[in-house]
């Protein structure tokens, strides 16, 4: 029987993806000076304040309020207009020591034995139904946004739009759980409430974004994989399909003035749009030492490699941790019967021990995660990224400007494939 799912996506001007990205790009700010510097850093938006709170140990020093500004900048709150602007917002700062107590726990003698930095378990998953292995409905969604906000950047078409926007894709999967056609697409753009064409002022409506969307939108979106295409091409012509923008009818007031935003709290838009599992812990703001973070890019590296390498069509990973302790407690793989090798699940999961080191210290050597990697991470979700190698931007502890080539998301490469398929014969 056919049944239809759904994720959702937000942009970057989103209140909570605001939070994200200053709370990531004061972590890269300090990794950029000490790569072993532990952070802990949550952010709160709110109309016209920022607040900026957590744990850091760092032997570096950074301007929190340059970092913080330059990033609502950045995203595009530059007009006093939106009641949340780069250069007026305020911005209380509350940043202390960790705790000794943790710190005991993670920091070792031998490198190899450090410690987890909290308990919890953390999950990876990957589907071969894109080429990026990330769910469609996922996917579509983050590029709708992604798309929808370099269109507003670029300032040439719909010059109404304003940084926060959501999207959301609905897709009917069949028996086969292949996707077969979307169903829903739902987009609300915050907007100017008027747009000002010569000597004239416009009254900006839903109808004129959907016009919009469907005759620049969508069909930029359709290059993105040709999968898009084919079901962007069909969903335009399905009398049942339903595309709805800005269903309340206005959208004026929104980013940070709309609502407020804070760190974390969009863990799902994360990771795989509602698609396998989460354990729970967020993201943006953590140093590599805490695994929510990284072990949680390690098993999203593992579940892509299995499914690359031809183990499985899906695969989902759990990992879990004790605060303290270097070896994981449990590993876990599922396949939901999809496995195109003669092994069990577990079977599979004790040939992944082998495979992969995932003490909390070899995940970090082996992902190259105290590079500082992660303000890219904060928008458009951490998986199914393009991995590249970019020169970033930073200030030193006496405001010098400095530069580092990063190696962005590590955790996306197949750089063990021909090793996978040689442990599973393939």
């Amino acid at each position: 029987m056919h049944y239809l799912f759904t994720s959702e996506s937000v942009s970057e001007g989103h209140p909570d993806k605001v939070s994200d990205q200053i709370s990531d790009a004061i972590l890269d700010n300090m990794l950029a000076q000490d790569a072993d510097a532990h952070v802990a850093c949550e952010t709160l938006c709110t109309t016209g304040q920022v607040v900026i709170a957590g744990e850091v140990t760092c032997k570096g020093w950074v301007d929190v309020q340059q970092i913080a500004r330059k990033t609502i900048a950045d995203i595009g709150y530059t007009k006093a207009e939106y009641k949340f602007e780069a250069e007026s917002c305020g911005i209380l700062t509350s940043l202390h020591a960790q705790s000794a107590d943790i710190n005991m726990g993670v920091n070792r003698g031998k490198a190899e034995d450090q410690g987890a930095g909290d308990q919890g378990m953390m999950f990876g998953y990957a589907t071969d139904e894109t080429d990026n292995y990330m769910p469609l409905t996922l996917d579509l969604a983050h590029t709708l946004v992604y798309t929808l906000a370099k269109i507003r950047k670029e300032g040439e078409q719909m010059t109404y739009l304003r940084p926060d926007s959501k999207s959301q894709v609905t897709i009917e999967y069949d028996e086969q759980n292949q996707p077969v056609r979307i169903d829903t697409i739902v987009l609300s753009t915050q907007h100017d409430e008027k747009l000002h064409i010569g000597d004239k002022y416009l009254l900006v409506t839903p109808e004129m974004i959907k016009h919009d969307i469907i005759e620049i939108l969508l069909p930029r979106v359709a290059t993105r994989d040709s999968r898009y295409g084919h079901l962007l091409e069909v969903f335009l012509e399905d009398p049942k399909a339903k595309l709805l923008v800005n269903p309340t009818g206005n959208f004026v007031i929104g980013g940070p003035h709309g609502d407020t935003g804070l760190t974390g709290r969009k863990i799902i838009v994360d990771t795989y749009g509602g698609r396998g599992a989460h354990g729970g812990g967020a993201f943006s703001g953590k140093d590599p030492s805490k695994v929510d973070r990284s072990a949680a890019y390690a098993a999203r590296w593992i579940a892509k490699h299995l499914v690359a390498a031809g183990v499985a069509h899906e695969v989902l990973v759990q990992v879990s941790y004790a605060i303290g302790v270097a070896e994981p407690v449990s590993l876990y793989v599922n396949t939901f019967g999809t496995a195109m090798v003669d092994m069990s699940d577990v079977e599979i999961a004790q040939k992944v021990r082998e495979l992969f080191d995932l003490r909390p210290a070899a995940i970090i050597r082996d992902l190259r995660l105290t590079q500082p990697m992660y303000q890219e991470t904060a928008k458009y979700g951490h998986m199914g990224r393009t991995n590249e190698v970019v020169t970033k931007t930073f200030f030193d502890s006496d405001g010098r400007r400095f530069t580092r080539e990063v190696e962005l998301f590590t955790w996306e490469k197949l750089d063990r494939i021909n090793r996978v398929k040689a442990a599973f014969k393939l």
